[in-house]
């Protein structure tokens, strides 16, 4: 039986794709994908025909995967994977058992990659949360973004649909300090940019810069803020660690 793959495509750098991601795309029949993704994976897509998802309605789709499906496997090459904020989730208990999930490395691993930090510091970080401020914003009785900007919480914002302005007074209310910030510009992509400051001067750091739209909102930039970002590791730590080691080697 011929199977449809959705394959994380991490934050869209083909280097970061999995062995076995890449092996489906290199073999398959055709290709769903949005753009920018198409540029980046054209070499391993070739001369497949390529889809956007988004033509076709859901009805449609599902016609339209079963015909492909009669000449061979089809990857759906999604934006990271389907961990966080995927829109596949309802395609893939459509298809029911022709359907299979294949991950990839997600935005979050990647900007902490980039940022060769960890976020869940121990001694600083309590909880990492990842969040969307625009899916916040639309379910009635959520709580607000300065809810979970607290002391001791990384923040991970998808999605930000906050003006950097109005998100940055926003996380001072919920922090109630000067917190770190970094903002990763399409990650992994062609224009990759990082910005690393505090709510006291991001604005000024970002202030000449082309990632925001009129109303000051940027597409493709995950944020991520907290104490995480710039605190110093306790270095005993990793004595204490080594010691309990040893111990249960022996």
């Amino acid at each position: 039986m011929n199977r449809v793959y959705f394959v994380g495509a991490g934050p869209g750098d083909p280097e970061l794709l999995t062995l076995r991601g890449a092996s489906l795309l290199q073999s398959c029949q055709a290709v769903f994908t949005f753009a920018p993704l198409d540029e980046t994976f054209a070499g391993l897509i070739a001369k497949r025909p390529v889809f956007d998802p988004y033509d076709f309605d859901f009805d449609e789709l599902l016609a339209h995967i079963e015909t492909l499906l009669d000449a061979g496997n089809v990857v759906f090459l999604q934006p990271g994977d389907l961990t966080f904020f995927s829109p596949f989730q309802a395609l893939i208990e459509a298809l029911g058992d022709k359907a299979e999930v294949v991950p990839g490395v997600g935005t979050a691993n990647a900007a902490a990659a980039l940022l060769k930090r960890t976020l869940n510091l121990s001694g600083v970080c309590t909880r990492t949360i990842l969040v969307s401020s625009r899916v916040l914003a639309e379910i009635p009785g959520a709580p607000a973004l300065e809810d979970l900007a607290q002391p001791g919480a990384t923040l991970l914002i998808y999605m930000n649909h906050y003006p950097l302005e109005e998100l940055v007074g926003r996380l001072r209310r919920g922090y109630g300090r000067n917190e770190p910030i970094a903002l990763a510009h399409r990650i992994g992509l062609p224009g990759q940019r990082l910005f690393v400051g505090c709510l006291d001067d991001i604005l000024e750091r970002t202030a000449d810069c082309t990632l925001f739209d009129k109303r000051g909102r940027a597409d493709l930039t995950l944020i991520i803020v907290g104490q995480a970002l710039t605190a110093t590791p306790d270095h005993s730590w990793w004595d204490q660690r080594r010691l309990r080691v040893r111990r249960h080697r022996c």
